[in-house]
């Protein structure tokens, strides 16, 4: 069977270099080459949509692609169609560049002037890997093809009940199951998802807030990624600028979102804003977190009536999460649901701050320790929702619990 080669170069003279030594590879099939970052992704994004069996085995990055700098495409390629080999042709051959390729999900790396030799080992080597994990994951079952993704909201039902740390894990628990996961800090005046993940950023959701149409170049250019392979969308470092984020402009930004990663976590903030009740409205999930006390349980049920009133959410389209959970409380998990009138999540989330401390202090939450009590419900709460796959021996995901039973967590769309 031939080996399917996708040239991704930019340069006219090294497309011409590069494919006349492919179209001399024996058993290869070089495909017509893409010119930049936009059109690679969206080629392969087409012909996953198809099938994976149409997707090539092996793609070939030079390092002077553009606009998105070539190890960042080669890491978006890995994320989003791990059944695709990559191979990097650079000038620099030297073992930090290497590590680096490696790292962002490169398969091979061969160096300038490109030699027959080498580059027929490395395609060769790559294909058979490539080959290797389509057998593994069933022809492609878990690729992407980048159409319609799910959109998940976590408001707060008042400052400070962690909402920000559930969007966070569940948007981690999402990634690590490989699913291409994006997530959104919609709490525009006071978003605190870069200080959980301590990083430094200049492009914010406000750099797409005046742009009509998104494109996935535009979109590429605004978003940051994290070493966890998160794509992050971060809320403005200056406060006062979210309002230039109007809910039109919200409905752009997530759809935009949504269209390029299968699974997007928005970070609502508690406060509503245009933007923020834009969001949950498209949701397919909307959740609420609440800590079992009076004052925050009371905060929720005026949340959900509000949603109720502007017709942005219904109550029994609305799931509250029940985060600091005791056993000892008198405001038990079903008590919050009678006095909200919404969907309760199957898993409630246990108090246990000194779990978390050190990891919020240092702003790196990603690293919190897997044995955490706090993050495994969070990550079993994932896999209730669908995001992630839920651990084994958890019984306590994929149902919600209610005097009307199960109640889906995905949204009807009309």
């Amino acid at each position: 069977m031939p080996t399917r080669i996708l040239p991704a170069v930019s340069d006219p003279d090294a497309v011409r270099s590069l494919t006349t030594l492919l179209s001399q590879l024996p058993d290869a099939e070089p495909l017509a080459p893409v010119t930049d970052s936009t059109q690679l992704i969206d080629t392969l994004a087409r012909l996953a949509a198809e099938s994976v069996d149409e997707l090539p085995e092996v793609v070939v990055v030079h390092e002077r692609i553009g606009p998105v700098p070539a190890l960042e495409l080669i890491r978006e390629v890995a994320l989003r169609f791990p059944a695709v080999g990559v191979i990097l042709v650079t000038t620099d051959v030297s073992s930090g560049l290497f590590s680096a390729a490696m790292d962002s999900g490169a398969r091979g790396l061969v160096g300038l002037p490109l030699g027959y030799e080498e580059l027929a080992s490395r395609v060769q080597a790559v294909a058979q890997w490539s080959n290797g994990v389509r057998r593994h994951l069933g022809h492609g079952s878990d690729v992407f093809s980048g159409v319609g993704g799910t959109v998940v909201t976590v408001s707060g039902a008042k400052g400070g009940v962690g909402a920000t740390l559930t969007a966070i894990q569940l948007a981690l628990a999402a990634q690590a199951s490989g699913r291409a996961t994006a997530l959104i800090d919609m709490d525009l005046q006071a978003g605190d998802v870069a200080s959980f993940l301590d990083i430094q950023f200049r492009r914010s959701v406000v750099d797409l807030a005046a742009i009509t149409d998104i494109s996935p170049r535009v979109l590429a250019d605004a978003v940051f990624r994290h070493d966890t392979g998160l794509a992050l969308l971060l809320a403005p470092g200056d406060g006062e600028r979210g309002e230039e984020v109007t809910d039109r402009a919200a409905r752009q930004i997530v759809s935009a979102v949504r269209s390029r990663y299968e699974v997007v976590v928005v970070d609502c903030g508690a406060q509503l804003s245009g933007a923020s009740a834009a969001a949950v409205e498209m949701a397919d999930t909307a959740l609420l977190v609440t800590t079992p006390d009076v004052v925050a349980v009371r905060a929720a049920k005026r949340t959900v009536r509000m949603w109720d009133r502007l017709q942005i959410r219904k109550a029994e389209e609305t799931t509250v999460v029940v985060n600091r959970h005791t056993r000892g409380t008198e405001i038990q998990p079903p008590l919050v649901q009678r006095i909200t009138g919404t969907a309760l999540a199957g898993t409630a989330v246990p108090a246990n701050f000194k779990e978390l401390q050190s990891a919020v202090d240092a702003g790196r939450i990603h690293e919190l320790d897997s044995r955490s009590t706090v993050k495994q419900a969070l990550w079993r709460l994932a896999g209730e929702l669908g995001l992630a796959r839920a651990p084994e021996g958890s019984h306590r995901g994929g149902r919600m619990r209610g005097d009307r039973g199960s109640v889906s967590l995905r949204r009807r769309k009309e």
